[in-house]
């Protein structure tokens, strides 16, 4: 397979792109350097068709090794024909690949290898041939052999049938036909197990059906923990006319000698051998699919969370509520760095109400607090309460604002929080990161492990390792589209920069001590084990703010500062113009003159051009401040308090497969079920929503007792 045609057929991508990017992944480079700074190359292509194309690149040369494999093994069986070469030339999946690999496989003993061991295929393919002119039995006389083992005619019969019966299930066409029906035309179901103790998770599948082509993903996966817990019992079921008619087909012809055996086998082969093992290819089929599709979720909830808009320039107070141990409290500066603690007994069972909030008020008061951010978890509904009514006289103005701390706990108990904060206990330091999380979503959140952020559905039933590289990707791509700033990044966040390990960003944080403060991007070249390709495909993504260089301070990679310098040149520009405010007056110069003009002036291609422009035009811009603010909020709203029809304003925090869960100022989301979130038809509810977005609902119905909370989205001017 010429996997550069291949890819280039199947990305729509002219064949020289496909060739390209092959090369630059085989020479080492990261998809965020490709994608930002080889865009002649490869024709813009973004971050994710990048990832996606090194994904079937990796599969089809996988495809290409397993075909060598099986050509090998046919080859060494001398059983190697034109038909095998064609029929895996074609191939396309590893599934195709195993299908005609199958009956050549090294077998462990089966019925049908001991009826071959006993001498009895030449009297299976007499009868494969149905064209016989006596009965079987009087062919199967010339088979009967104590000494190996075969009694009787009926015994070489039987023998001989288990031989054609595998020699069906191993026909790679049929089972591709067989395949094809199953997925259109089977049933997934379900019943309850009556075993398993009574688990009203699963109330809804105990008499489940669905079929296969159509069952949504998270139904999957439903069912299949389900069945894991044993709760469930799950089957594909299929109409047997619809299989038994294509193998009839390919397998049985009219011979009144043959036609009574031909049923039992075929009949044998595909309830022994065939539907058994189509249908654990569907089930696994099905569940890759879902898990695929779960984890795309993942990914396309993870990347708006990680891009929130910081709220820079505010000194926040990290609230982290709790009952019998207290809520910690931690204040941070406009840095991030730590300012002031402390531990206030609001809630049960102390109940220290006003204690709390002169303490607290007083800790707003020293250090000038502009917002609280109010962990989510345990006790966070009284603490709440309690910070929108200390608000109310706090002689300082103050908002609060909600953040998930989903993972917090986990990051508070870690190595890297131990060696962050280490005068600290866990809960201080989960008070700090619940303050930083609002401060700078994306310097705080990379420092968790992304499977606990919590923004998707069944994360511990993912093939693990599939999940963490599609997440540690997206946070890849993340950082590197914002930038990281050089001198004062965390180890933590310099090690998702394109080309830097977690060694080599310690190295920078070691040399960054050393020196005070790091002036040019060149300086990195001394930083220790910083090689020339690490520090081509990391510069252009670390900033320096108030360095020697004003391009430092942007995305522009040091390889094109001379055609900065030819540009600024060509229209009579200066650096200082750039520092004063940006060259906004840059890209009406450039349609004036022509752009492909310029760009074959100054030596570079149209595309990166554009890249150098967008930089000049505004120098240290951050992408996220165009992303919605936090909500910042001054009061509070209890469950009781909501009725129907009435209309709020909510924040997306979750998408999944059939709905979205919205933030509406309780402590409980509610759910905005996919038909109630457009009028117009959608196929996912990530077609209009994503984490983060401000919407406004309407309250369908309320919940106490099951703490449930309906919304919609229809029906609001």
């Amino acid at each position: 397979m010429e996997l550069q045609k291949q890819l280039a057929y199947e990305f729509n991508l002219k064949e020289v792109y496909a060739e390209n990017i092959i090369n630059l992944i085989d020479e080492g480079n990261t998809i965020p350097f490709i994608a930002r700074y080889r865009k002649e190359m490869h024709g813009a292509c973004d971050d994710q068709v990048l990832r996606d194309f090194a994904d079937r690149l990796n599969y089809l040369r996988n495809l290409n090794k397993e075909k060598e494999k099986v050509e090998k093994v046919i080859r060494e069986q001398e059983k190697w024909t034109p038909e095998i070469e064609k029929a895996l030339a074609d191939a396309l999946t590893l599934t195709e690949v195993e299908d005609i690999y199958r009956p050549y496989k090294p077998k462990r003993k089966t019925r049908a290898t001991v009826a071959i061991a006993k001498g009895l295929e030449p009297l299976a393919e007499i009868i494969l041939a149905q064209d016989l002119t006596k009965p079987v039995i009087e062919y199967a006389k010339d088979y009967v052999d104590v000494e190996k083992g075969v009694n009787s005619e009926d015994e070489a019969i039987a023998g001989a049938k288990d031989i054609i019966a595998e020699r069906i299930s191993d026909d790679a066409n049929l089972r591709k036909t067989l395949r094809d029906i199953i997925a259109k035309k089977a049933q997934i179901k379900a019943a309850w197990n009556e075993d398993a103790d009574e688990n009203k998770t699963y109330e809804n599948y105990k008499d489940f059906s669905g079929e296969v082509a159509k069952i949504p993903s998270h139904r999957i996966l439903a069912l299949n923990r389900g069945e894991k817990e044993k709760c469930l019992k799950v089957d594909i079921e299929i109409n047997p006319k619809l299989t038994i008619s294509e193998i009839e087909k390919a397998y049985k012809k009219d011979c009144e000698y043959t036609n009574e055996i031909m049923d039992e086998t075929i009949l044998d082969s595909y309830d022994r051998l065939l539907f058994p093992s189509l249908e654990r290819e569907c089930r696994t089929t099905l569940t890759d699919r879902a898990n695929e599709q779960a984890i795309k979720m993942f990914e396309v909830n993870l990347k708006p969370l990680l891009l929130q808009a910081p709220l820079k320039n505010n000194i926040i107070m990290g609230y982290d509520p709790g009952y019998y141990n207290g809520c910690k409290i931690a204040v941070i500066d406009k840095k991030g760095d730590v300012l002031d603690t402390a531990v206030v007994y609001p809630t049960p069972p102390q109940n220290k109400v006003e204690e709390a909030k002169k303490k607290l008020t007083d800790m707003i008061v020293k250090n000038n607090v502009d917002i609280i951010a109010i962990g989510n978890g345990t006790a966070s509904k009284e603490s709440e309460i309690l910070v929108a009514d200390l608000i109310k006289t706090c002689p300082r103005k103050v908002n609060y604002a909600m953040v998930n701390e989903a993972g917090a706990s986990v990051y508070s108990a870690s190595k890297l929080a131990a060696k962050e904060f280490p005068d600290y206990d866990v809960n201080l330091r989960s008070a700090v990161s619940i303050a930083r999380r609002l401060q700078d979503p994306l310097a705080e959140l990379i420092k968790i492990d992304v499977k606990s952020i919590g923004v998707g559905q069944y994360q511990h039933d993912m093939p693990q390792n599939r999940l963490t590289e599609v997440l540690n990707n997206t946070v890849e791509d993340c950082v590197n589209s914002v930038g990281v700033d050089l001198n004062t990044a965390s180890v933590s966040l310099l090690s998702y920069v394109s080309g830097i390990s977690g060694s080599l960003a310690e190295n920078i944080v070691d040399y960054r001590s050393q020196v005070k403060h790091i002036n040019n991007r060149n300086e990195l070249l001394k930083v220790k084990k910083m090689g020339p390709k690490a520090y081509e495909q990391c510069a252009g993504f670390l900033r320096i703010t108030d360095g020697d260089n004003i391009l430092d301070n942007t995305a522009v990679h040091p390889e094109s500062y001379d055609a900065v310098e030819k540009l600024l040149k060509l229209f009579n520009l200066t650096d200082a113009q750039i520092a004063e405010g940006g060259l906004t007056i840059l890209p009406s110069l450039i349609d004036n003159k022509g752009e492909s003009k310029v760009a074959e002036e100054i030596g570079v291609g149209v595309p990166t051009l554009k890249d150098i422009v967008t930089e000049l035009s505004k120098p240290g811009r951050d992408i996220r401040d165009n992303m919605p603010l936090p909500e910042l909020r001054s009061d509070i709203l209890s469950m009781e308090d909501l009725k129907p029809d009435m209309i709020l304003d909510g924040v997306v925090r979750n998408v999944i497969d059939f709905g979205a869960f919205v933030d509406i100022g309780v402590h409980q989301d509610g759910l905005v079920h996919i038909s109630q979130i457009s009028n117009s038809y959608i196929s996912h509810p990530s077609e209009v929503l994503t984490v983060g977005q401000k919407v406004k609902v309407k309250v369908l119905s309320v919940d106490l007792q099951k703490k449930r909370i309906s919304l919609t989205m229809k029906g609001i001017d």
